[in-house]
């Protein structure tokens, strides 16, 4: 974020103060170290029924990038995300969006 986006109420800010807010509501954790995290992120409606079945758990490429996406989780569980030292994270396409978090084994 930059300085200006403190005082400025950008949609996007605002969206990403909403996703925290709802994390922390949901007391939703996540271990430092030996983690999976998956962000399934949904189809667009404009897509054909055969291209949805078709790309339906499929690598999601495009933006959001999945360091960001991370990012904004991590940001949102702890207060200092510095002691995160070890994680994966994966990206896919799915019918609706959501995050599945497993833990792995050490």
């Amino acid at each position: 974020m930059t300085q200006a986006d403190r005082w400025r109420k950008r949609k996007p800010v605002l969206n990403y103060y909403a996703f925290k807010d709802e994390i922390r509501l949901n007391n939703i954790t996540l271990p430092e170290s030996h983690y999976h995290i998956t962000f399934v992120l949904p189809m667009p409606p404009s897509w054909s029924k055969k291209k949805r079945t078709a790309m339906n758990g499929k690598p999601h490429q495009q933006k959001p990038d999945k360091d960001n996406l991370e990012k904004a989780l991590l940001d949102a569980v702890f207060d200092d995300d510095s002691r995160v030292w070890d994680g994966r994270v994966t990206k896919v396409w799915g019918e609706k969006g959501q995050i599945i978090i497993r833990e792995l084994d050490a």
